[in-house]
């Protein structure tokens, strides 16, 4: 099973000091070595991707962007041989929207015919790859499109949390209607930057928890003895940040979702439950 892994943080300055405190909670690979591993992040008005061939060499530390960002996905998984890595790997990107997707569509072959044509042309074009995944953000996408919010900075995490949830919901009813009687694993996550939104349908885990201020940071030299003048103290102890993972080292101090909720993650990092996808 692929591995997600996404931070919304409230200081876009300490986000690599985030990813640095979660690398004794975390992991980055499942069971099965990573043969696409991709990892987004924000820079301003710049939406950045990262793409890779392996995530051997890879580490919480290594995904930490080189400027302030206030959220990062990152997505790793195996590609069947003969898929490109430029066009399939996760996270997808559109706009200033980030989608990872953990699990598959049963019966995907026989639903995608329908699932594409559901979705208007424009969408169409963009799907590039041969994924299920890249077709769920795409039919996400459609969701955003009809309520006339899929660029909307002011859009409420409560809103983006059920679009997503329809967007599993649509995809199931489909399956059911094919008659397709195994459940799909559909552990959505997606992100504009402001806000942060995961929904779990199916039996694979996804977890979240939110780190509190803390005035210490080895990348940044800060102590329990570093005097409280120093700009750098206030810094860490006001951060607070939202993780979702679906793969954790230990489960203390982290909250699995519960089958068929969906997370929603504003701004101000509150945390809001919309049950029942």
């Amino acid at each position: 099973m692929s591995v997600v892994l996404a931070a919304l943080t409230s200081d876009p300055n300490l986000l690599r000091c985030e990813l640095h405190r979660l690398s004794s909670q975390v992991l980055l690979q499942g069971e099965q070595r990573s043969n696409a591993v991709g990892v987004g992040a924000y820079a301003q008005d710049e939406v950045l991707l990262r793409r890779f061939g392996s995530d051997d060499e890879l580490s919480l530390d290594s995904l930490a962007p080189p400027h302030e960002s206030e959220a990062l996905l990152f997505h790793g998984g195996r590609l069947p041989v003969g898929l490109s890595l430029e066009d399939n790997t996760q996270p997808f990107r559109a706009r200033r929207w980030l989608f990872a997707h953990q699990g598959a569509i049963n019966g995907f072959a026989q639903l995608r015919t329908g699932l594409m044509d559901s979705l208007p042309d424009h969408l169409q074009r963009q799907v590039r790859g041969a994924t299920d995944s890249e077709l769920l953000f795409a039919l996400f996408l459609r969701h955003l499109r009809d309520v006339g919010r899929t660029d909307d900075p002011r859009l409420e995490a409560p809103l983006a949390a059920r679009l997503l949830a329809d967007t599993a919901r649509e995809v199931a009813k489909a399956g059911a209607d094919a008659g397709i009687t195994r459940t799909s694993t559909l552990n959505l996550v997606a992100t504009n930057g402001s806000l942060l939104v995961a929904c779990r349908f199916g039996e694979e885990p996804l977890f979240y928890t939110r780190l509190e201020g803390s005035a210490e940071c080895e990348p940044c030299g800060v102590t329990p003895g570093t005097p409280e003048t120093q700009p750098a103290v206030g810094a860490h102890r006001r951060r607070r940040t939202v993780v979702v993972a679906s793969h954790v080292k230990r489960t203390a101090g982290w909250v699995e979702l519960a089958q068929g909720t969906t997370l929603a993650v504003g701004p101000d990092l509150r945390l809001a439950h919309l049950p029942g996808v």
